[in-house]
């Protein structure tokens, strides 16, 4: 039994209208194609599980508080009394160094687990003072970083799985397409029990009020989801996608929504990720029993 969490930033569940990129894509954005009020048709069998990121914290969600707490199962934001934008602070890195997916099931003797994401050759000669929740995590469980070698090598996937900025950044790599990226990325999981994909060009667009960029990105990262569903052993692995908080699903402004967040699953435990997952705090736990448990069950 393995699991593949993909996490995608700053992707809500919207109403359709015209400031709405994936009512605008119509079926092609299957299957990223949910709505308020409206039941989803995921292809392959996929669930939606509609998951608070509020927290029960006022204002408007943030992604160092939401990434805190889908990473650890802690609520972030109530333990911190606001929602944190941006990168985690100490307490949130704290957070993480205890409680992080990876930290807990390194502690359960599950394993071997990935971050498939690669980095750059900057991020090691010039550490940014400031990293994501995810590269905490992978830290503080004693991972290890994948490398340019490792995105050449097919061992990798990048943040932006084309290898278009990494390619404008200046490094020699081969440009994918989204389903070449879908393979590269379900040869990881099949060796792993717990693989994370990170994507965040989808909050940057949002930010931006982009709609044409908006169109291209949801078509783009539709085509490299269903691309992974076809592609991973589903009988033995269940795929979740999931969010820190609202954004590109509404670009009538810049700001992050209150909108709740997509929980989709598709696979063997599908059923029970749509079951336990109600909030934000309820991913990492609801991994941690589907792989503590290692019996096969079929939704």
């Amino acid at each position: 039994m393995s699991v593949l969490l993909i996490f995608i930033d700053g992707l809500g569940i919207g109403t359709r209208g015209e400031h709405n990129p994936l009512s605008r894509l119509g079926a092609q954005a299957s299957p990223l194609a949910f709505f308020a009020d409206e039941e989803p048709e995921l292809p392959f069998g996929g669930v939606l599980a509609r998951t608070d990121a509020c927290l029960g914290v006022e204002g408007r969600p943030q992604s160092a508080s939401g990434q805190t707490t889908i990473l650890t199962g802690v609520n972030a934001p109530a333990l911190l009394g606001h929602h944190k934008q941006g990168f985690p602070n100490e307490q949130l890195r704290e957070i993480i160094r205890e409680h992080s997916i990876f930290r807990q099931l390194k502690r359960a003797g599950i394993g071997p687990n990935a971050f498939a994401n690669a980095y750059t050759p900057r991020f090691f000669q010039s550490r940014p003072r400031w990293v994501s929740a995810t590269t905490v995590a992978v830290e503080a469980a004693g991972l290890r970083f994948r490398e340019l070698a490792d995105l050449k090598a097919n061992r990798a996937v990048y943040q932006d799985f084309t290898n278009g900025l990494v390619i404008d950044a200046g490094f020699d790599v081969e440009r994918r397409t989204p389903e070449e990226a879908a393979g590269v990325l379900a040869a990881i999981v099949a060796e792993h029990q717990f693989t994370l994909y990170e994507y965040f060009i989808t909050d940057r667009v949002g930010h931006a009020q982009d709609m044409d960029g908006a169109l291209r990105v949801l078509a783009a990262l539709a085509a490299f989801v269903r691309s992974v569903l076809a592609t991973v052993n589903l009988r033995s692995t269940t795929v979740i996608l999931t969010s820190d908080h609202g954004n590109v699903e509404d670009l009538s402004f810049r700001n992050h929504t209150r909108n709740p967040v997509p929980t989709l699953a598709w696979g063997a435990r599908r059923a029970e990720v749509q079951r336990r997952v109600r909030t934000l705090a309820d991913i990492t736990p609801t991994i941690t029993h589907i792989l503590t448990r290692q019996e096969t069950t079929h939704a």
